[in-house]
């Protein structure tokens, strides 16, 4: 019995491993994660008329912790405290990385003329 312990805890680790390094390695892992934020945000993080807000090129530290409040719950919101709340802290880690990653939008000049 006590064997069968120790062998079923070897492969959890081993296969924790694993699939830590695979998803590490791969580079569309955070982009999948993130997948759920492009409706709201852009699939570049940019969204329309800054509604909700873009997040693109953001501060990583300073969006893992809106994602860690929103949570936990200590920053409420309608969307957000449900979608965080299905990710894991890494996970969490990962989707602000990618985000922060990402390219922010130049800002565009105001329209000139008879608009």
């Amino acid at each position: 019995m006590r064997s069968h312990l120790i062998s079923c805890a070897a492969l959890v680790i081993v296969f924790g491993a694993l699939t830590s390094s695979a998803y590490a390695q791969d580079p569309n892992a955070a982009r999948s994660l993130a997948a759920t934020c492009f409706t709201c945000h852009g699939t570049d993080g940019i969204s329309v008329n800054n509604v909700p807000p873009s997040i693109a090129g953001q501060n990583k530290d300073y969006l893992l912790q809106q994602l860690k409040d929103f949570k936990s719950g200590k920053r409420p919101a309608t969307i957000m405290h449900q979608q965080a709340k299905g990710y894991s802290d890494e996970q969490l880690e990962r989707i602000a990385a990618y985000f922060a990653a990402l390219k922010r939008a130049a800002e565009s000049p105001a329209p000139r003329g008879g608009y």
